[in-house]
């Protein structure tokens, strides 16, 4: 059913009735003019809340949500699949005598907005004999706002059959490249619409708009029967199917197709100290797992261990800890158009912005929500919240985390002709870190020997090792933002039960000198 449909099967029937029964009293704001909402869902905005408050709630906020994923597939000339799922509901949550509270239900219905708003209140009751101190909230303002991710083309306007060919196209030029056995593309296409209300008279819709298009190209050596591939470096972005229009496929699958063929023939690297050029296709994750993860304040504090663990960098460090050399400065945001972790607010309905976690090398700073900002002494949050859906509850997940270009004007060409031996590497591939983000191991679609100052060819079989400060204590050099470009993920894992963040990572090509680097190819 649509939005507007499922509200009103829902709310028909007399909401407003219910809710004078419920006490009245707490009243959800107007939007800006001609931005007004349905009266319906005004009501049971309201309803929540004040089931909430007569129930006992110091505070409480809703969230109606619906999601829409739409995925295709394609392998050689066929569909392999098409689906085009949607999630509705809503989740109360809710402090009462110092603790969190939470309940959610896919069922809109006046009875079931009560019964779920009490229900937040009686688990926040009940866990609060557990709780070492009561949940602090940063003063916040009161927010009435409505944030679209802009977009030149609603992807979801545009037809199945317009997607279809596209994919088509992709994978047929695919296999017209020379020594491309096979080619798998896909897209997918996310929505999050939500509306947040909550006691403290803030109201804020949100419409976040998503997609991934890609492709993985085979090739098989008929000879000695193995296969190399190569990925696009198609990044996931917050846009429109502009960036499927706008997408250069032609060039990346004629060169994917030819690093997947000239794979086969390379030479396997040595192994020793090598200075690595990183592209920003492969270096985003590097980011994302040695400085995203550890600058998460829950981890600090050993408040989250899930998914490769807590942090290293602990509290006592915060100020002072050198994590890398002077070029290493490092932002947090969720405001950058494109980006995916981008949106007007945080779950918390705290309006989103910038803020530094490494200037010059030195660790200031980590992502912090609402309710976290008081253990640091500060005066608000990062606004960091978020949860996967309106069933999940939010807490805090890692925003944009970018490393800022160089000062100084420097092309990756001219990065290339200063280093007389090294690797650069392109794309994601494998990556292995420990439980405090300490040592990791990683390595790219494409790794290119480098001699001389110019690119010598292809190497199989490069993964580099090092420890997080050692790593970025070794970047000398960091090209300027003619070379800026943002990577990122649909799938940042975190939690128990577990949820997914989509976030982006924006840097410039950076140069490491003398890092360990391994051959992990089976071929000698």
């Amino acid at each position: 059913m649509r939005r507007r449909q499922w509200l009103g099967a829902a709310l028909a029937g007399g909401s407003l009735g219910l809710l004078q029964g419920c006490g009245g009293g707490l009243s959800v704001p107007a939007m800006p003019e001609g931005a007004e909402l349905d009266p319906e869902l005004r009501a049971l905005l309201e309803l929540a809340l004040n089931a909430a408050r007569d129930a006992g709630a110091s505070y409480a906020d809703v969230r109606v949500a619906d999601y829409r994923t739409q995925a295709l597939r394609a392998r050689e000339a066929r569909i392999v699949s098409v689906s085009d799922d949607s999630s509705s509901g809503f989740g109360v949550r809710v402090i009462a005598q110092g603790t969190w509270g939470f309940a959610a239900s896919s069922l809109l219905s006046r009875e079931e907005v009560v019964r779920v708003a009490r229900q937040a209140v009686a688990m926040a009751k009940t866990n609060s004999v557990l709780q070492r101190e009561p949940v602090q909230l940063a003063a916040g303002s009161r927010h009435v706002a409505r944030y679209r991710t802009p977009v030149r083309r609603d992807a979801f306007q545009v037809s199945l059959e317009e997607k279809v060919e596209r994919l088509l196209s992709i994978n047929a030029l695919a296999q017209a490249q020379p020594g491309v056995s096979f080619v798998d593309s896909r897209m997918t296409f996310v929505r999050e619409h939500k509306l947040f209300a909550s006691s403290e008279g803030s109201l804020i819709e949100q419409t976040l708009d998503r997609l991934h298009p890609g492709f993985t190209i085979t090739s098989v050596d008929q000879k000695r029967g193995g296969f190399e591939t190569r990925d696009s470096y198609s990044d996931p972005r917050a846009m429109g199917y502009e960036y499927v229009e706008d997408y250069p496929w032609e060039e990346d699958v004629r060169e994917a197709a030819s690093d997947a063929q000239a794979k086969h023939s390379a030479p396997v690297v040595e192994p020793g100290k090598r200075d690595l050029i990183l592209h920003p296709t492969h270096l985003w994750l590097t980011i994302h797992e040695s400085i995203g993860h550890p600058t998460e304040l829950d981890r600090a504090l050993g408040m989250e261990a899930n998914f490769a663990g807590t942090s290293f960098l602990t509290p006592d460090k915060l100020g002072h800890f050198r994590l890398g050399s002077e070029l290493v400065n490092v932002v947090a945001e969720k405001t950058a158009p494109g980006s995916l972790a981008t949106a007007g607010f945080d779950d918390d309905g705290e309006p989103t912005t910038e803020w530094p976690l490494v200037e010059r090398g030195r660790f200031v700073n980590y992502q912090t929500t609402r309710d976290q900002a008081h253990w640091l002494k500060a005066p608000r949050g990062n606004a960091c919240s978020y949860a996967e859906s309106w069933r999940d509850v939010p807490f805090q997940r890692m925003p944009n985390v970018n490393l800022l270009p160089g000062p100084q004007p420097l092309s990756l060409e001219q990065l290339i002709a200063s280093t007389d031996e090294g690797i650069l590497l392109k794309g994601r591939s494998s990556y292995s870190i420990d439980h405090q983000r300490y040592n990791f191991q990683f390595s790219g679609q494409t790794a290119w020997h480098i001699k001389g100052g110019r690119i010598r060819g292809l190497l199989r079989g490069v993964a580099y090792q090092a420890s997080t400060p050692q790593f970025w204590a070794a970047c000398d050099a960091i090209c300027s933002r003619e070379e800026y470009y943002v990577g990122g993920s649909f799938f940042d894992g975190k939690g128990e039960p577990a949820q997914s963040n989509a976030v982006s990572h924006g840097c410039c090509p950076a140069r490491f000198r003398q890092i360990d680097v391994l051959n992990t190819s089976r071929q000698a």
